[in-house]
């Protein structure tokens, strides 16, 4: 009797250790959530989506997507993710991607960051994208690029007369990858741009293809256009700049839209009296930085 007994517990053992195990194997993670509070995004339209990761022991997270609409309202704020991934996260970084993407691995283009500090991170662009605090911007009317002088008002160029010989206009820090600087001058209502460009002292990346400008030569080395011919809908080119707005943003690259991106370091608007190949100022742009918090 005593030896019966005796078995049946070593078969209880051994079929509590095998229950033990099977439960071990098969545990379900243990989830906490992400929690995102950002002002300033924009609609990226069908072909890009936002997508937020986590660094962790060197490596990004995902920890997943989200669109903005038309009033930067997020379609997603929370976020489940394994609680042991969120207790080992030193930083937060958000990321424009393509919306139909194959790469496992952040883009290039990353909008903001920003440290963990116990269970809280302040998330800024300033640090990731670029510091436009002590961005400046000075750009002349002139059109170079036709060889005519009736319709100077109808250009503007990045760059700086008062010494009477040409140097470069704007002064903005070196983007990090996936961004670029584009020129902009809004007609009527109507964004037009001037080109899009890495490097202040250099022509923009449009220079020698550009649709608007003037037959005669591609105009100084310098980011700038000339409004000349092929005018979109709602304009008619040569035009006259007195009045319009002249603006700088920074763009994603591969760039989302046709339209200026949210960030705007740089504005001004041209005076009605101003004369051509006068030296004018550019003062602080709309938006210059974009912010929020991340809270696990």
């Amino acid at each position: 009797m005593r030896k019966f007994f005796l078995g049946l517990l070593a078969i209880a053992a051994v079929t509590l250790t095998s229950c033990s195990d099977e439960n071990d194997n098969n545990l379900v993670p243990i989830m906490g959530n992400l929690k995102l509070d950002i002002n300033g995004l924009e609609n990226l339209g069908s072909d890009y989506k936002y997508e937020g990761w986590v660094i962790v022991n060197g490596a990004p997270v995902s920890t997943g997507v989200f669109t903005a609409d038309d009033r930067g309202a997020l379609s997603q704020t929370s976020f489940p993710i394994e609680s042991n991934v969120l207790a080992s996260a030193t930083t937060f970084v958000l990321s424009i991607e393509p919306a139909d993407d194959p790469d496992p691995a952040p883009a290039a283009t990353k909008l903001l960051a920003g440290d963990f500090s116990g269970n809280s991170a302040g998330l800024s662009s300033t640090g990731i994208v670029g510091d436009f605090s002590n961005s400046k911007g000075k750009y002349i009317l002139a059109t170079p690029t036709d060889g005519e002088n009736n319709n100077e008002f109808s250009g503007v160029w990045f760059l700086d007369l008062t010494s009477g010989s040409p140097t470069a206009g704007l002064t903005l820090p070196t983007l990090s990858a996936g961004w670029k600087y584009e020129g902009w001058t809004v007609l009527n209502g109507i964004p037009v741009s001037t080109g899009t460009f890495t490097a202040v002292g250099s022509a923009d990346d449009n220079a020698e293809i550009s649709n608007f400008k003037g037959d005669l030569n591609n105009g100084p080395g310098y980011p700038g256009e000339d409004f000349i011919q092929n005018a979109p809908v709602g304009l008619t080119f040569p035009t006259d700049l007195k009045g319009s707005t002249i603006v700088i943003s920074v763009e994603p690259s591969p760039d989302n839209s046709s339209a200026p991106f949210t960030l705007k370091p740089l504005a001004h608007k041209v005076p009605t009296d101003a004369n051509h190949h006068e030296t004018l100022i550019m003062g602080t742009g709309p938006v210059a930085a974009i912010s929020g918090t991340v809270t696990r």
